[in-house]
This record gives C-alpha cells, sequence and structure tokens, in this order.
C-alpha cells in the first residue's frame, strides 16, 4: 500500500455496492416485490464509459429486483451478484475469476456488510455519507455522497490516471453499449 495516487494508476478494476453507493439507499417497494431506486446518470455513465475502455466493472450487492438487474445490464455490466448475503465470497470468486490481485482492485461501499471486502482489496474507497466505520476502512472517502456522483469521482480518478478519461473525445451513448455486445 504505497501512494493512493500511485495505487489508483494500477488499478485494474472496480467493485461496486449498489444502495448507499450507485443509489441514495432509498428504495421503494412496488407491489410485485420489486423495487424502485434512483440512479444518478453520471454514474451510470462513467460505469459505461470505463467498460467500454476495456475496466472491469462488478456489483457486489444484498439489493435485487428486476429492475435493478435490468440497470446493470443496461451499463453493460456482466459482472455482477444481487440478492447477495455473503459478499466477501463473492468478490473472492469474482477476483479468482477474472485472475485479479486483490490489491490491484478498488472496493467501494457504504455500510457494516461492506466492511470485509473493503478489508481484502488494496483499495477501499466509500461516499462521503457511508457509515463512521465504513469511512474509518477506508483510504479515500469522496466528496460525495452515495447516489450522488460518488461512484463517478472514483471512476473519472482512475480513468484520469491512467490516460484514459475522455480520451480522443470519444464517449459513451446507450447505442454504443448495445453494438458492443
Amino acid at each position: 500500500m504505497g501512494n493512493f495516487k500511485e495505487d489508483i494508476a494500477r488499478c485494474e478494476a472496480f467493485v461496486f455496492d449498489v444502495d448507499g453507493v450507485m443509489t441514495d439507499g432509498g428504495i421503494i417497494p412496488t407491489a410485485d416485490g420489486d423495487f424502485i431506486r434512483r440512479y444518478n446518470a453520471k454514474d451510470g455513465y462513467a460505469l459505461a464509459y470505463a467498460i467500454k475502455m476495456g475496466y472491469k466493472v462488478c456489483i457486489i450487492t444484498g439489493g435485487r429486483g428486476r429492475t435493478l438487474e435490468n440497470r446493470l445490464r443496461m451499463l453493460g455490466i456482466r459482472h455482477f451478484y444481487i440478492d447477495c448475503m455473503d459478499k466477501i465470497s463473492a468478490l473472492r470468486e469474482y477476483l479468482a475469476n477474472e485472475g485479479l490481485d486483490p490489491q490491484s482492485v478498488i472496493y467501494m461501499g457504504d455500510d457494516i456488510p461492506d466492511l470485509e471486502c473493503m478489508r481484502e482489496v488494496g483499495i477501499p474507497v466509500c461516499p462521503s455519507d457511508a457509515a463512521a466505520e465504513v469511512i474509518e476502512a477506508s483510504r479515500y472517502v469522496s466528496e460525495f455522497r452515495g447516489g450522488e456522483g460518488a461512484v463517478r469521482d472514483i471512476v473519472e480518478q482512475v480513468l484520469r490516471a491512467h490516460g484514459d478519461w475522455a480520451r480522443d473525445s470519444q464517449g459513451v451513448t446507450p447505442s454504443s453499449l448495445a453494438a458492443s455486445r
């Protein structure tokens, strides 16, 4: 564990929780047993762009629902564990399957169930409104709250460190994601 900026320049993959990280943590249950969540478009853009640029992204969440799964697929995220109550096992499985060194992985969580995973990786980070224990375990605390740009913040920092952010003024659109599948 060295300098944070040097370490993010060696980042190989991102792992994110959903509720409280990609969202503000609010959920609205629907009559059919699904949940409505509010996502930040800039967070989604950054994730889709990172995937387009070849970065690995995984989601590990206790959240569930068809709309959640649809959102992840819409962004181009292929590796996700939803309704996951054993996050550390999911993380270890993902790292092993992808051949990733945990020291070169970012994990962004916001609450107690994320702590074990955060301790497993080299670059644990969190939104500004994370639980006190998570803030204490983090190497970086975003200035942004969950669902309000924290994901974009860390993704953009990593891609800038690699020289990949806005490279050649390339962007990503839903149609370009569909074409890459």
